[in-house]
């Protein structure tokens, strides 16, 4: 039996196309999983009729290819807009904020009373689903909910560079978790935590 699928003709899960035997396609005739093109008996192509896997290309039967009718798995790539190994990536100690999504769930307990007001079904289904207008606005609030610690490791990145980082992710990454408000003329700082807090409590 399969389930949650859009498309037709599917012997997986989670397809929103047609006549795939693999899980989470959004392509159709995959017999690989989450796949976003066609014909592919890979894993994760975004491109058509390749038999390896992570291809962007067409008619691939190796790894991680951008081209078309390629054999082999390249070793080199480029990592914030520069050369690199791609086994420095694989190795690379990535930090989880990265991994943002357009939705996510909220729980009724992390909700604020503007959330609360806006969606009134919360009360009966225990929370709202979060959608985000962009990526980058995702990507910004997975920032300001990330430990200094899983921060740090953005900067340790291959190949770090914060032009190339502010294009993508649209904000400018840094480890000073102070803030700075001006009460009664007087500028004083308080941690980023208590900053939030109070932006939360004024938007409510």
């Amino acid at each position: 039996m399969t389930h949650d699928n859009t498309g037709h003709y599917n012997t997986g899960d989670h397809n929103t196309g047609d006549h795939n035997t693999g899980d989470h396609n959004t392509g159709n005739r995959n017999t690989g999983h989450c796949n976003t093109g066609y014909h592919n008996t890979g894993d994760w192509n975004t491109g058509s009729w390749n038999t390896g896997g992570g291809n962007t290309g067409g008619h691939n039967t190796g790894d991680h290819n951008t081209g078309f009718c390629n054999t082999i798995t390249p070793e080199d790539t480029l990592i914030f807009n520069k050369p690199a190994k791609r086994q420095q990536w694989l190795d690379a100690d990535k930090p989880s904020w990265m991994d943002a999504h357009l939705t996510q769930w909220v729980n009724k307990a992390d909700m604020s009373d503007k959330e609360k007001e806006a969606y009134p079904t919360y009360v009966t289904i225990g929370g709202y689903l979060k959608c985000y207008s962009t990526l980058k606005a995702a990507y910004v609030d997975a920032w300001e909910k990330a430990t200094p610690e899983d921060r740090a490791l953005t900067f340790k990145l291959p190949n770090f560079d914060i032009e190339v980082f502010k294009e993508i992710f649209g904000f400018t990454p840094t480890l000073d978790t102070k803030k700075k408000i001006v009460i009664d003329g007087k500028e004083i700082e308080i941690s980023e935590e208590s900053f939030n807090e109070l932006k939360k409590q004024m938007l409510d």
